[in-house]
């Protein structure tokens, strides 16, 4: 696995593009009630930069590739969900593109190891919060919420779920990923307060948390070629332990 001292040294400079287009977001901030062309721009430029920063660490058609290839789909897919936002009408087009955005995410993060009791815990909190959301729902929104709600909570628990307490609970890129996967929750959950309440829309504490998750969930893939060819290495030795046993 890739140390936390390599990433300084070799996968930092990558992200710089990535903290100087966030940083022009929120040097320019353009309130969410003047869409413009230059707030979809700015807006987007920083996923653009993680999904740069992702093909930087390869891609191919290769097995050893697919996770990096969904993670990048997942945020291909944001990127278009962010543009759709920007403007008026566009609320629910945009909340499709997120979902299947996060459909990519959870395709990347797989079901082993499936942690059940983290799911129901999670799908309890989702379900108390559509409780609350719901009665300020209406038309399409009343089947087009549970449907997002589900896609995210299932994303955050594959998330979550990949960090094993007892096993690798230090694998950095894991933890990037399970850290990334909770504050876009949060994101989300601010965002629906707003939307379907008109609670005060702390548009700088969402678009923190957002660029926060989706550089988590992209610093996902640095190691995850290695992690592929480690889990066929030791699929291979268990393989052949078990025909060196049964020829004994």
């Amino acid at each position: 696995m890739v140390s936390p001292t390599t990433v300084i040294k070799s996968v930092g400079p990558k992200l710089v593009p990535f903290f100087k287009t966030a940083a022009v977001y929120f040097v320019l901030f353009i309130p969410e009630d003047r869409p413009s062309w230059l707030a979809l721009v700015i807006k987007c430029l920083p996923i653009l930069s993680l999904l740069v920063f992702v093909l930087l660490h390869g891609m191919s058609l290769g097995d050893e590739y697919s996770y990096a290839r969904r993670i990048m789909l997942g945020l291909s897919f944001c990127m278009l969900g962010d543009a759709l936002l920007v403007f008026p009408g566009y609320f629910l087009e945009g909340m499709a593109a997120f979902a299947v955005g996060h459909v990519f995410y959870v395709a990347a993060f797989g079901f082993k190891p499936l942690n059940p009791s983290a799911g129901a815990v999670l799908y309890g909190a989702g379900a108390a919060g559509l409780y609350l959301l719901m009665p300020g729902a209406d038309g399409v929104f009343v089947v087009g919420l549970p449907l997002y709600a589900l896609a995210l909570i299932t994303m955050v628990w594959r998330a979550i779920a990949r960090v094993q307490l007892l096993e690798d609970f230090w694998t950095w890129t894991k933890l990037c990923s399970c850290i990334g996967g909770i504050c876009f929750v949060i994101s989300d959950t601010l965002i629906g307060f707003h939307v379907f309440y008109g609670a005060p829309y702390i548009q700088a504490a969402v678009m923190v948390l957002y660029y926060a998750a989706q550089m988590g969930i992209a610093l996902s893939v640095v190691d995850s070629k290695a992690s592929y060819l480690d889990a066929r290495r030791r699929q291979r030795e268990l393989l052949t332990s078990a025909a060196a046993g049964v020829a004994q």
